[in-house]
């Protein structure tokens, strides 16, 4: 495929059946339904071909495309993955595959708009991931964010209203943060250099301040840390997460959450690795209190999704951890585990809405018994929750461990008090299996019926599977993510010993 533009493809597939949507008569619902998995289906493929065409051996970015857009703005489109993008464009691709699907029995008004909405978010995402220019980067960014208000607002259950506002606002106010960060990049490295470009491989090359670095390191990590989210700016999400229609919440958690830690990483640590050397220390205590904030908030919700939200804000703090340790296990630790906290997560907030769709109640104390109803469902809910817990097979396991190991090297205190973090999670997730699955079964749940098609099996199965496979053979994933790794690291050990040195 040596000259197809498979990034490209990738970020139009959406685009294209979103176009194709607006002129199909709304009462077709067989048809758009199909036309949205013919195009997550295509990035799907286009995702899977990447991870095993990309040359690990040659490392950096591969299938690059560039077109210039404005000359002397130095602006232009240009895409390309490394191993960390590819992770991420991955995981996207297989969270919204399962997401469509997902949709079929959740959604049954207005589908044609829902599915618009659903597949220009995605759309954004996947040209977040792939962006070398930060012009466009920061478009994309903008155009993932922009269609959660809708598809909250129109699709969303109670409190949808307060939950879409605080969202806009607390995601206006970190993307605003974020642009001050990229636009002052932009001008002091092209004072410096003597041209100016948005180009983030041209950016890296100069070697900025220190006190420059400093200083801008902190918009831009809690600008994208609004997102991602990192505390104390973490409140609007699990809110998000539970007015959130399923897909929706399966993309929110599974892949949005992903965007800001993915700009920490490409563009606060990589542009100014100074300022990550002075910073991380900080984000190595602030991640304390996601893990133990989110762990203990969690524990105290009988709405399962609010649950699950919170335990998502819990998850992302040792992610934190592992981007704070600045080596190399760390970090891999850290890309893995965004990607085995989407795949889980998603599973999460499916398994969820199939159960509400029938019973009309998320609470854990309304519901009792549902394994003797949905056996299917009870099992796909303990590998969920047991893959969350950080039991060893899942992938959540590999990743978590790995952060441990780079955080011991670092911050060996933190590291400590964040593995405890672990016995709060085993503590809601199998008290939740426990309560909804496995007491006595009532009356009123009788009726309930397991996953039985193969639309309402495949999600669940696919997600399992993915799950199993980079739990049990990690380096599929591994070798690919650390070629993206070892390059950041080795700029961050060599830039910051120079900045700080002079």
């Amino acid at each position: 495929m040596e000259g197809f533009p498979v990034i490209s493809t990738i970020i139009l597939s959406p685009l294209i059946a979103v176009l194709i949507l607006i002129f199909i008569n709304e009462k077709r619902i067989g048809l758009i339904r199909g036309i949205a998995v013919a195009s997550t289906s295509v990035c799907l493929a286009l995702s899977i071909y990447m991870l095993f065409a990309y040359d690990t051996t040659k490392g950096g970015f591969q299938f690059v495309e560039r077109i210039e857009w404005v000359r002397s703005y130095g602006i232009s489109y240009h895409v390309g993955v490394d191993g960390i993008s590819i992770a991420m464009v991955l995981l996207t691709s297989f969270v919204i595959f399962t997401g469509v699907f997902v949709s079929w029995a959740g959604i049954t008004h207005r589908i044609k708009e829902h599915y618009i909405f659903l597949l220009l978010l995605v759309a954004g995402v996947f040209g977040v991931f792939a962006s070398i220019d930060l012009l466009f980067f920061y478009f994309f960014y903008e155009l993932a964010v922009i269609p959660m208000y809708p598809l909250i607002g129109i699709w969303g259950s109670a409190n949808r209203q307060y939950a879409t506002m605080k969202l806009t606002l607390y995601l206006s106010f970190g993307a605003v943060f974020a642009l001050l960060g990229i636009l002052s990049l932009y001008f002091t490295s092209g004072a410096m250099s003597g041209h100016y470009t948005f180009d983030m491989i041209e950016i890296g090359k100069v070697i900025l301040p220190s006190h420059y670095q400093i200083i801008v390191f902190l918009p831009l990590l809690f600008g994208f840390g609004v997102l991602a989210p990192i505390a104390p700016f973490h409140s609007w999400s699990p809110i998000g997460h539970a007015a959130a229609p399923s897909a929706v919440s399966m993309l929110h958690a599974g892949v949005l959450m992903k965007l800001g830690l993915y700009g920490i990483i490409r563009v606060a640590i990589g542009l100014l690795p100074g300022g990550a050397h002075y910073w991380m220390p900080v984000v190595a205590i602030l991640c304390l209190i996601n893990i133990f904030y989110g762990g203990l908030v969690a524990m105290t919700r009988r709405d399962m999704k609010f649950m699950i939200g919170y335990s998502s804000s819990s998850h992302m703090g040792y992610v934190l951890l592992g981007l704070a340790t600045l080596n190399y296990i760390g970090m891999n630790g850290a890309v893995l585990l965004m990607f085995a906290h989407g795949i889980m997560t998603a599973l999460a907030f499916s398994l969820v809405g199939f159960v509400y769709d029938q019973a009309h109640t998320r609470m854990t104390y309304d519901l009792s018994g549902l394994a003797h109803k949905m056996p299917f469902v009870a099992v796909a809910f303990a590998i969920m929750g047991f893959a969350s817990s950080g039991l060893p097979g899942l992938a959540n396991f590999v990743s978590e461990l790995m952060i441990f190991i780079g955080a011991f090297k670092v911050y060996p205190f933190q590291a400590v008090i964040a593995v405890f973090g672990i016995i709060i999670t085993a503590t809601y997730m199998l008290r939740a299996l426990r309560s909804v699955f496995f007491d006595e079964l009532m009356d009123e749940w009788k009726h309930l019926k397991d996953a039985t098609t193969f639309v309402e099996k495949f999600p669940f199965i696919v997600l399992i599977a993915v799950l199993f496979v980079v739990g049990f053979y990690p380096s599929i994933l591994i070798d690919v993510i650390n070629t993206g790794v070892v390059p950041l690291i080795d700029k961050v050990n060599s830039v910051s010993s120079v900045i700080m040195g002079g």
